[in-house]
């Protein structure tokens, strides 16, 4: 395989991934070689900018005439969404976005694919979603993202918890407003759950408390993780100790990049 560097010039098209922090990060070199494979000239940056700063460099950023997409990580999916002129009916839906192209008059078109993207790899590692009982922990970007794309996917119930109340029952209200009943508050217990998922930052640093009560895994339950570093978190190891099928943050952030990358190739000037 050749490396994407050696074609590095003038007529290189620009991505950024956004973020803070940002180091934790692994998407820009799979991303500038996945588009590399795909023939198109492209290179994915990393920028670290706070909230407060964020709608600035994108206003600024924009300016660049060879700047062409945007990945939006933690904390910003949320704000993104009010940074894109048009966008996604699930984008809209989960009012974030974690992927954003141009459109033809320069404003921005975003999508969220986080959650298509932890579905797609739960079924690659033997998740059969349709029917389950599942239990997310975190109403964040990917948790919402997440959510929904599970009760898309078949859930017979999802129960919902975040230490953020007043955002967990935001997100129940308008799942439930699509999904009704299926959709109920939940706790830290995973006691008779047959999927369970974590979409909050608990597990990368080595003294984070576990999200969830993991001495009450018990084999036949599905384990899945957002967190990319460390690849085991130990909420994972626990689970898999107690013979728990799992799924690492890795295994969903090269579906969801994938599905990215289809994005900023079905239209804008990278499809060109």
């Amino acid at each position: 395989m050749s490396n994407p560097l050696q074609s590095l010039s003038g007529e290189t098209r620009v991505l950024a991934i956004m973020g803070d922090p940002i180091a934790q990060v692994k998407s820009p070199a799979g991303v500038t070689a996945t588009l590399h494979e795909r023939g198109v000239n492209a290179v994915m940056v990393p920028i670290h900018v706070n909230p407060a700063d964020l709608a600035a460099l994108v206003s600024g950023i924009s300016l660049a005439r060879n700047f062409d997409g945007i990945s939006m990580t933690v904390p910003h999916k949320f704000a993104a969404h009010a940074l894109c002129a048009t966008a996604t009916d699930r984008a809209n839906f989960l009012g974030a976005c974690n992927i954003m192209r141009r459109n033809a008059d320069g404003s921005w078109h975003g999508d969220m694919c986080d959650g298509e993207g932890f579905v797609a790899a739960a079924r690659a590692a033997g998740c059969q979603p349709e029917g389950k009982r599942a239990l997310l922990v975190g109403a964040g970007g990917a948790g919402s993202a997440i959510a929904l794309a599970l009760l898309d996917a078949g859930v017979s119930e999802l129960a919902v918890h975040d230490g953020d109340t007043r955002r967990c029952d935001a997100l129940i209200t308008r799942l439930r407003s699509v999904h009704g009943d299926r959709v109920i508050a939940g706790s830290d217990d995973p006691s008779g759950f047959d999927v369970i998922v974590n979409a909050t930052p608990a597990g990368m640093r080595a003294d984070d408390p576990l999200p969830v009560q993991a001495d009450k895994f018990v084999a036949g339950m599905f384990v899945g993780d957002v967190i990319t570093v460390p690849a085991v978190t130990p909420m994972i190891q626990a689970a898999r100790d107690r013979g728990s099928l799992t799924q690492i943050g890795t295994g969903m952030f090269a579906a969801v990049r994938d599905r990215m990358i289809d994005f900023l190739l079905e239209a804008g000037p990278l499809a060109r």
